[in-house]
């Protein structure tokens, strides 16, 4: 549930054009934003359908190459650990990393 505190408060409007995929941690996320999906969740006594499976299944082949390069760029400890430096650093710092990635794909 954390992620989803961290979304919400630090939402500044995400047009509804743009789909947002979440993953469990994210449930609730279509009250705040009408275009988007998240995993449906199990409980003990509400089992999921095999449709529901099936979305599930379908949500995590589009979510696994963003999950790629999420574990891929916590290499470099900026998004794995606590950021102690400037907070005006932290977004030029990550578009640093992020291109020394791209480069690496290239």
């Amino acid at each position: 549930m954390h992620d989803f505190k961290l979304f919400k408060n630090s939402y500044i409007g995400i047009p509804n054009k743009i789909k947002i995929q979440g993953d469990s941690g994210y449930q609730g996320i279509q009250k705040i934003h009408v275009n988007s999906e998240t995993p449906k969740k199990a409980t003990k006594l509400h089992k999921l359908t095999k449709e529901d499976k099936n979305n599930n299944r379908r949500i995590s082949k589009e979510r696994i190459f963003i999950e790629h390069i999420n574990s891929n760029i916590k290499r470099f400890k900026i998004l794995s650990t606590r950021y102690r430096n400037k907070r005006k650093k932290h977004g030029l710092r990550m578009s640093l990393i992020c291109g020394i990635y791209n480069y690496e794909l290239v």
